[in-house]
């Protein structure tokens, strides 16, 4: 695969950015908490959140698994440096900032999901990237991904969306077993895949 359907976006001031994810007003569609419910995870789950950006769903996730850890996966340092600081503010002592490469998440351990909103659609060679992942599972690992339906009122351009019978080809082509769809959420598809080993 080549690089068509990256989009070389750039969010480098955090402070910025925060205010557009964190609006309140993206609770009624994102559902967060519906969505961590969803995945049924035990306290104890190491979780990596890719793209994490402002920390959205890595500050929920770090709340859900209290005994567990998050890593908050982000290309740009100053999102990394934002989600740290944050962390620290909020008391999520189990919240790790990780300074992702456009390759690899660069993980630390392996970990029991990983979880893709509004992110997967910027990876370039994504079923190279994914295979890679594997690696950094846990032999039930999960990866989750969420990303916007074509013809929804908000989202990245159009053209930049995947129908999401592309997107079950190219993880299925990396090496993942389609587990479930969840529908509940109004803009988006919501996947879930395991090792298909």
């Amino acid at each position: 695969m080549s690089h068509h359907g990256a989009m070389p976006h750039r969010f480098e001031d955090a402070e910025a950015w925060a205010q557009r994810f964190e609006d309140p007003a993206r609770d009624a569609w994102q559902k967060p908490d519906e969505v961590i419910s969803a995945l049924a995870l035990p306290p104890e789950a190491k979780v990596a959140d890719l793209g994490s950006a402002t920390g959205y769903f890595a500050v929920r996730l770090a709340r859900a698994v209290h005994q567990g850890v998050v890593y908050g996966v982000d290309i740009e340092p100053d999102m990394a440096r934002y989600l740290g600081e944050r962390a620290r503010r909020e008391g999520l002592g189990n919240l790790k900032p990780v300074l992702g490469a456009p390759a690899s998440p660069q993980l630390p351990e392996p970990v029991d999901l990983v979880l893709v909103v509004n992110t997967y659609h910027h990876i370039s060679d994504r079923v190279t990237y994914f295979r890679k992942l594997q690696g950094m599972l846990t032999p039930k690992g999960r990866v989750a991904v969420i990303d916007f339906r074509k013809g929804q009122p908000m989202g990245p351009p159009e053209e930049h969306r995947l129908p999401p019978e592309q997107l079950r080809q190219e993880m299925e082509a990396a090496g993942y077993r389609f587990v479930e769809e969840h529908g509940f959420l109004p803009n988006q598809y919501f996947l879930l895949f395991s090792r298909a080993g």
